[in-house]
């Protein structure tokens, strides 16, 4: 019988004690028959939760950091997936500004 990974390191030393399996590089444990499926989540600039798929629309005025290309309210764009703790959560396909990476607090949930 082979154990999953580490959810928190992904090491593979894991070992079972009782019913919980233990990492012992991260010392995470961790009840395998829970559901450990969260997707991450952030709020919007209204504090709605915002998932991965969801439709966007710039709720400010953003500056690129190296370009002088300025992003303007109302853009659209669609989340592709959202990374936890970094500064800009949002990785996003803006329309016409491509692929970028946005924080959420600047951005509102499309209806």
């Amino acid at each position: 019988m082979s154990l999953p990974p580490c959810p928190k390191c992904n090491s593979e030393y894991v070992y079972q004690d009782q019913q919980d399996l233990i990492c012992p590089e991260c010392a995470y444990e961790w009840n395998p028959s829970e559901v450990l499926d969260e997707a991450p989540t952030e709020k919007d600039a209204n504090g709605t939760q915002l998932q991965e798929g969801d439709k966007i629309t710039l709720a400010k005025d953003l500056k690129v950091k190296g370009s002088s290309l300025v992003l303007k309210i109302g853009t659209k764009g669609v989340i592709r997936r959202i990374v936890e703790g970094k500064d800009h959560q949002l990785d996003c396909k803006l329309d016409g500004a491509g692929e970028m990476m946005v924080t959420a607090k600047f951005v509102k949930k499309a209806s």
